[in-house]
């Protein structure tokens, strides 16, 4: 399968950042701007006051979709049972930006098209985004949405952790390359025309992904249940009389003859969560102690400590992150997903390690091999386990280490989970390649898109016209229109008289 569109990902490999951003040097007819000089950001009405019988559309965060610029304006309320609450007022052809993280950082940025009526009600952590004219709502929205755009506004957020927003300030003062609104219209023209092709590409890639997996998940089932052996209900015997408290052991499946199902706590000799400490004794990329969270576990089975390694000192590795640590060899498993089953062994490249607090660590016993906990803890079944009695909030499950303790294991003699181990990893790595092959795929898909995106903002994508008005001519008129406007004197509106006091009628002349 090939995504090749004539452009060259080489440079944005993954979608990376690409070098320098576009150049200060501009195309003929080309001028730079600030987002305060090109919009009107959050302006505070519409252009037209609904009624409050008027029906318009309701546009919450999760109807705005990430990176590709849909918008899903379906949902229509009366305007009159919302206008009080405070929501974000926009409509037809602004362009919504995603302030509050991580809804920007994964590129929730698009325009208002399909409004009922032209206007909606939206969530308040959209900015907004009203162009005076001397740019096209599509050009600013595929802009925008550029990674390296969005990772410098990123570094200029505010707040608290997990509520950082970009602030209004930066944004207005963000510089954009305007070239003139002909070309504009032939840029969109060509992004809109590439993007359509990688989304095909993206879309039969995502099919290939979609078929995978229920595939490798059956294979783990298979090798873990041990499905192709004949069942024996005495493998249900010991659950029975260890009586758990989290499962219902009744709709649990026997297993084959001379297999047993285990209580996690008593087929390990430890199992615990971890703990993360102050942002101030973590350090990025060298230290004493590995600290590992949940995107240094592979979904392919391993720890993988080149993703953003995190580090803490030898003082709060046997101090404050005393009950999470962990050593080599311990069975590590996410507890707050989804996805669940994100399982790997911690490696001998460190002699000690620490984990956060959404994951589990399981130390097997003298009956369970480390590798065969692992693939236990990969295979559906298992997993669907711990999710009966787990938490779900918004979608989101959090497995309580109680239920972990309490989780039933299968557990086959030591040298059958040597041959089944080493026939599933065989089997497991033929999956992976395709789907390592696959995943080559994407980062070219994001590549193009990087590629496509930074041609089209330095002038190279669509040839110029010398015909053209120059963009900067445009942005004088509006300059000028906006200082007349400002000057003018405001038309106060006449007060309203007030009502005579109860029981008071008018005075006689």
């Amino acid at each position: 399968m090939t995504l090749g569109l004539g452009l060259d990902s080489d440079s944005a490999d993954g979608g990376e950042e690409l070098p320098g951003g576009p150049s200060r040097e501009l195309p003929p007819g080309w001028a730079w701007a600030t987002l305060k000089e090109l919009c009107d950001v959050n302006p505070r009405a519409f252009d037209d006051d609904p009624g409050d019988d008027d029906f318009i559309s309701q546009v919450p965060m999760a109807s705005v979709e990430a990176e590709t610029g849909r918008i899903d304006a379906s949902n229509h309320v009366r305007y009159g049972d919302l206008k009080k609450k405070s929501l974000t007022r926009f409509q037809e052809n602004d362009v919504l930006f995603a302030k509050i993280t991580p809804c920007m950082e994964n590129g929730k940025i698009t325009v208002a098209r399909g409004l009922l009526d032209g206007r909606a009600l939206g969530s308040t952590e959209f900015h907004v985004l009203r162009s005076c004219g001397a740019v096209l709502p599509e050009y600013l929205m595929h802009y925008l949405l550029q990674r390296d755009v969005r990772v410098k506004a990123e570094q200029n957020m505010s707040g608290a952790v997990g509520q950082r927003r970009v602030p209004r300030p930066y944004l207005e003062s963000l510089e954009i390359p305007v070239p003139p609104l002909p070309e504009q219209r032939r840029i969109v023209g060509e992004i809109e025309q590439q993007i359509s092709r990688i989304e095909a590409g993206e879309t039969a890639i995502a099919s290939a992904i979609e078929r995978q997996l229920p595939l490798r998940e059956s294979l783990l089932d298979h090798y873990v249940l041990g499905l192709a052996q004949e069942r024996d209900a005495d493998s249900l015997k010991s659950l029975n009389e260890r009586q758990g408290k989290k499962i219902d052991y009744r709709s649990i499946i026997p297993l084959p003859r001379g297999w047993s199902w285990r209580i996690a706590q008593d087929a390990c000799t430890l199992i615990t969560s971890g703990s993360t400490p102050q942002s101030s004794l973590m350090y990025a990329d060298s230290g004493e102690i590995p600290f590992l969270k949940v995107y240094n576990i592979s979904k392919r089975g391993f720890v993988d400590f080149s993703i953003r390694p995190t580090f803490v000192d030898k003082e709060t590795h046997e101090g404050s992150l005393k009950r999470s640590r962990v050593t080599p060899g311990d069975v590590l498993t996410n507890i707050v997903g989804p996805p669940l089953g994100k399982s790997a062994v911690v490696p001998n490249e460190y002699p000690a390690w620490n984990i956060n607090q959404a994951i589990v660590a399981f130390r097997a016993g003298p009956d369970i091999s480390p590798a065969w906990l692992r693939y236990v803890l990969q295979a559906p079944y298992v997993i669907g386990l711990l999710t009966e009695t787990a938490r779900a909030t918004a979608g989101q499950f959090n497995i309580a280490l109680s239920t972990c303790r309490e989780l039933p294991i299968p557990v086959p003699p030591r040298d059958v989970q040597e041959d089944l181990c080493g026939a599933l990893a065989k089997s497991l790595a033929e999956f992976d390649s395709q789907h390592a092959s696959v995943e080559a795929l994407v980062r070219q898909s994001a590549g193009l898109r990087a590629a496509l995106l930074h041609a089209a903002f330095t002038g190279a994508l669509v040839p110029q016209n010398p015909a053209d008005e120059p963009a900067s001519a445009l942005l004088d008129r509006i300059r000028a229109a906006r200082l007349t406007a400002k000057a003018a004197p405001r038309k106060r509106a006449p007060r309203k008289p007030r009502p005579a006091p109860p029981g008071q009628g008018e005075l006689p002349e």
